[in-house]
């Protein structure tokens, strides 16, 4: 099975931490094959909202390094997002990208029925926003037919949520509340794939 991670965050640290460390969690099973995208040597435009992709059922009017986020999304059977919190919300960046897969949904409105998606998402506080960041990356998977996984209760309701401490990688690595429910996100992640894609 195909995952891929996408990296809302404009610099390296601790999302590209997180993200690649759950990658590689799930690299350790032969049943998974992972990529790994940042969009901070990207050039990835906003949506402008012009409406050429409804016209011309899925063609972006927008040239960019988009096109390649395009072909991984639809090649994978699981996604995972992930991304600092800026004032309460996902990243610009990420933000970005979620816009522009309107173009893929003009092209087919099931382009993403039944893909699996998660979650992470690390704030400077410890209460900084991240359950609101997750929230919006759900809507995203909710309104495109993706189904969203968190870790489960006691832990990680809605998904992965660490603290940086205002320190990058090195301050989530101290975040052991934070990393149990990474784990247990990705561990859920893992469990549902393999039994929901033997149906």
């Amino acid at each position: 099975m195909k995952i891929l991670g996408i990296c809302g965050s404009p610099r390296e640290g601790a999302s590209e931490f997180l993200l690649k460390r759950a990658l590689e969690e799930l690299e350790s099973e032969d049943s998974f094959e992972t990529i790994f995208i940042s969009v901070r040597d990207k050039d990835i435009s906003p949506c402008t909202h012009c409406n050429d992709c409804v016209e011309t059922k899925g063609k972006c009017s927008i040239h960019d390094d988009m096109d390649e986020i395009y072909d991984a999304l639809r090649e994978a059977d699981g996604i995972i997002l992930a991304s600092p919190v800026h004032f309460g919300s996902i990243s610009a960046q990420l933000k970005a990208v979620i816009d522009r897969c309107q173009a893929m949904i003009m092209e087919d409105l099931d382009i993403f029925k039944n893909k699996v998606g998660i979650s992470i998402v690390v704030g400077g506080d410890r209460s900084g926003g991240q359950e609101l960041a997750i929230q919006q990356i759900n809507t995203f998977y909710l309104l495109n037919k993706i189904i969203p996984l968190s870790g489960g209760s006691f832990g990680a309701n809605l998904g992965a949520c660490l603290w940086s401490q205002d320190d990058g990688a090195e301050g989530v690595k101290k975040d052991e509340y934070g990393l149990k429910t990474l784990d247990m996100t990705i561990s859920n992640f893992k469990e549902f794939l393999l039994e929901f894609k033997k149906q």
